[in-house]
């Protein structure tokens, strides 16, 4: 099931509501649902899918989720509404997790991220290399 750009914004509106405020103080950017699909370059096409970022820079702290990207998995994954949910809330929580972070100088997600990240290349490679 794909849900529309318009369904997703608002579900997302109604999810950023229900987390405490103070988890967006200094998020002058807000967050940003943009219709993009972000693929991972270190994968072949439609292999890995870049769901949201957090960004400092010089237009200041904010957070984007891509839903052309969910709506990629949930093609390939067959999701339901509760699923988008799940993605969506996990998600957003992520990425206000790496806002918190980064206010308090601190860099343990930005870590594990990489830790997974390496992990699912290596595994992405001893599996060519085992498809060849």
């Amino acid at each position: 099931m794909i849900l529309s750009f318009d369904r997703v914004g608002e579900a997302l509106d109604e999810m950023a509501e229900q987390f405490p405020p103070i988890l967006f103080e200094e998020l002058n950017g807000g967050v940003n649902l943009l219709e993009d699909v972000v693929e991972d370059p270190d994968f072949p096409a439609g292999e890995m899918y870049i769901l949201g970022e957090y960004c400092d820079d010089c237009l200041g702290l904010y957070i984007n989720l891509y839903y052309g990207s969910f709506a990629a998995l949930a093609e390939r994954e067959s999701w339901d509404e509760q699923t988008w949910m799940q993605e969506l809330r996990t998600t957003l929580s992520h990425e206000l997790t790496h806002h918190m972070e980064n206010r308090s100088g601190l860099h343990a997600l930005d870590d594990r991220d990489a830790e997974e990240l390496l992990l699912w290349r290596q595994e992405y490679a001893a599996e060519s290399e085992t498809d060849e």
